[in-house]
């Protein structure tokens, strides 16, 4: 009943706000519809041809070698960059691209994976009547229906719940929720709705109880953004753009204009990072698309240009999937400092994030221990008692830079401007700055605009809207039965593929490997838990992969849902992209290492380690030392206060069950904190201990102790497989 009541004074509250804009939303969907028929129109009207398929990485270096000279050259291989050369090249204009590391390795891969249009924006908008926030939120809503219409193999819809525990909120999130669907238009994903507490706890069953009111659901976006990122450069290429990654610009050319007499960018300097060949690309124009790295080439043009981008660091940690139900987010719109936190499923896994901290600009940014926690007590205060949130459950973790930009035309160089800003250079630098993931068409729009004016460029208006991404053409939901029934992949495996390459699964699936199993027929998986199969190691060096790394986290996301499991795929993705390659065994051991480093610095392996190491602390009560010591001396009969692989293998063989010694070695080398090829009494107890506390979870030798001891006498299945815990 006090439901039913809150509900009645949130339409009559509401109401008022509802008429107020109601004039606003029809407005927006006069332009919407106008802007539906605009997108069929620029889709159809691309007149340059695409090729079935994209050159090799070989014949793109080849092309920026010996092309006389581009019309466009775009600096930056992120969302952004690659966004500007499809839009440059679907517009007649002879296009370049230069990336120094892999497509989407900077920002565009550590998102949060949601395009949306920013609920908070819009309520400084309506709180500031700040019409340029207003402005961007609209931009946003619009560019997330188009690139949910251009991928829709990459993206889906998402519900997400605004949990409400005082009753006065409810008809002000309902006002707010409702305005951005207004916003939308005829381009709102799905309504937004108000739900009774029981309702809420129906679908969100981990949800905190106590002092719940009910909550809203509203609908933005949802993405790979990895793997967004480069189907855009794919389509770009198959459109005939020269796109090259592991090429590095090294300084901007120039030429001295005859009729004013003034320095004019020319082209760029590059070096291609594999091979050391360094050469020239000429082009009409230049445009920076670097994202945090936007001051350095600026800089290259003019050293005493002031700097714009302010760098922001946001951390994300993924978690197992069990945290959030498998179809439904949740926004903490009011964090104890302020922030917005959003908790996610995504592939599977759960997402929570972000922070947003200044930060210095670098090429390897390292999530902190501060941020994680930070995070987790977030999650903590939303979710059910029931629910431990344990720091061990943390499976990865990351952080993105996020190029911030003061606006150097403005009267106030000083304030963050929260849109996009495009600036040309007297020398003809074109710069496109800030924004966020989800408009990068729009800003590739600007930006082309930009320089063909700037550059008197022959081509006409952007041809994007409605334009078909990499795999889009012939996807459809169910494309992934054909796949289980063509080829004998397994469901999730044919699933995982559909929903990464669209209709150029099929060419997945004609490499897959045979199994020799009953089922599945084809398709080796890289670790038994997540569907990614050899086979996409193949076609990831075909996708211009070019290390470890752009496989583990670009091409595949296994560094990103479970670091552990990343490192356990590594040996074997090395091993086939090194026959691929023709990589030496030095040039293995070399990309082995720096994956591992990868891992360890940037996807939060260090943390994990952290956690657990030869000076933690022991906080177990007396009893449990004497339980502990107990199973520990169950291993070590000789009493030498510490066990090795015999000693295992001995109680193991004693209850007839046999594990292979490479996986004891690793093992036991998850404890041995010291690597001295033995774990100590210490060292079982610290990790016990760090278990108690939540602070590591899944460790192997602790299950496998725990279960020998209780089955000591009788045969039994010990599990030995890596677990889902996490950092």
């Amino acid at each position: 009943m006090a439901f039913q009541k809150a509900v009645k004074g949130t339409v009559l509250i509401g109401g008022g706000a509802i008429a107020t804009v109601f004039g606003l939303s029809q407005f927006s969907q006069y332009r919407n519809k106008h802007g539906t028929f605009v997108n069929v129109q620029a889709a159809e009207a691309v007149t340059v041809p695409i090729k079935h398929d994209f050159p090799t990485r070989e014949e793109q270096i080849l092309a920026l070698q010996t092309t006389r000279e581009f019309d466009v050259l775009v600096i930056g291989g992120g969302a952004t960059g690659c966004g500007c050369a499809l839009d440059a090249v679907t517009r007649g204009l002879k296009t370049a691209l230069l990336e120094r590391d892999d497509f989407s390795s900077g920002t565009s891969s550590r998102s949060t994976k949601l395009i949306h249009g920013g609920v908070r924006y819009l309520q400084k908008a309506i709180m500031k009547l700040d019409f340029e926030q207003y402005r961007m939120v609209k931009e946003a809503l619009q560019e997330r229906a188009n690139l949910l219409e251009i991928a829709p193999h990459l993206s889906a819809p998402l519900p997400i719940m605004l949990p409400v525990y005082k009753w006065w909120q409810l008809p002000y999130y309902w006002v707010g929720i409702k305005l951005y669907d207004l916003v939308a238009g005829s381009q709102c994903l799905k309504s937004s709705y108000v739900l009774s507490k029981s309702r809420a706890l129906e679908l969100f069953p981990m949800l905190r109880k106590d002092k719940l009111v009910g909550a809203i659901v509203y609908y933005d976006g949802q993405h790979n953004d990895a793997r967004m990122n480069l189907a855009i450069a794919l389509t770009a290429a198959r459109y005939g753009a020269a796109t090259a990654n592991y090429a590095e610009v090294l300084r901007l050319l120039k030429t001295t204009d005859p009729g004013s007499g003034k320095e004019r960018v020319c082209g760029a300097r590059c070096r291609d990072v594999l091979t050391g060949q360094e050469f020239d690309v000429k082009a009409k124009c230049v445009i920076n698309a670097t994202g945090p790295f936007t001051d350095s080439v600026r800089k290259m043009d003019d050293q005493e240009v002031p700097n714009i981008c302010q760098p922001s660091a946001g951390v994300h940690i993924v978690m197992p999937g069990y945290y959030s139900p498998d179809n439904m987010g949740l926004l903490d719109p009011a964090t104890s400092d302020g922030r917005v936190i959003f908790f996610l499923p995504w592939e599977k896994m759960t997402i929570a994030g972000t922070t947003d901290s200044p930060t210095d600009v670098t090429s390897h940014p390292i999530p902190t221990e501060e941020d994680i926690n930070f995070i987790l007590n977030e999650v903590r205060n939303y979710l059910s008692v029931d629910v431990e949130v344990r720091r061990g459950d943390v499976l990865a973790a990351w952080s993105g830079i996020r190029p911030l930009v003061t606006d150097p035309n403005s009267k106030d160089t000083q304030s963050i401007s929260r849109n996009h800003v495009v600036t040309v250079s007297d020398s003809g630098l074109v710069t496109i700055a800030g924004g966020k993931w989800t408009t990068y068409r729009a800003m590739a729009q600007d930006t082309i605009d930009a320089a063909i004016q700037a550059h008197d460029l022959n081509a006409g208006s952007s041809k994007t809207i409605g334009l078909q991404l990499q795999g889009a053409e012939d996807w459809s939901p169910t494309l992934y039965i054909r796949l289980v029934q063509d080829y004998g992949l397994e469901s999730e495996v044919a699933q995982h593929l559909a929903s990464t390459y669209g209709d150029k699964a099929f060419e997945v699936a004609k490499i897959a490997q045979v199994t020799g199993k009953r089922w599945p027929i084809v398709g080796k998986r890289l670790v038994s838990e997540f569907p990614y199969i050899e086979a996409e190691v193949i076609y990831g060096v075909k996708e211009y992969a070019r290390t470890a790394v752009d496989m583990i986290s670009r091409r595949t996301r296994l560094a990103f849902l479970n670091v552990q499991a990343a490192e356990e795929a590594l040996p074997r993705i090395v091993d086939i992209m090194g026959k691929e390659l023709n990589w030496s065994e030095q040039k293995k051991k070399e990309e082995l290492e720096a994956a591992k480093k990868f891992l360890y610095y940037e996807m939060g392996y260090k943390v994990k380690s952290d956690q657990l190491t030869d000076s933690s602390e022991i906080t177990l009560v007396p009893s449990d030392i004497e339980r502990y010591k107990k199973r520990f001396h169950m291993f070590d009969k000789d009493k030498k206060g510490f066990i090795t692989i015999l000693d295992v293998q001995r109680v193991l063989e004693s209850i007839s069950v046999q594990i292979d010694e490479k996986t004891l070695h690793d093992i036991l080398n998850e404890v041995d904190l010291n690597k001295n090829g033995q774990v100590e009494l210490i060292e079982f107890l610290q990790l016990m201990s760090a278990i108690q506390k939540g602070h590591v979870s899944g460790s192997r030798l602790a299950v496998l102790m725990k279960t020998a001891e209780e089955n000591l006498g009788q045969r039994v299945v010990i599990p030995v497989d890596r677990s889902g815990g996490g950092l």
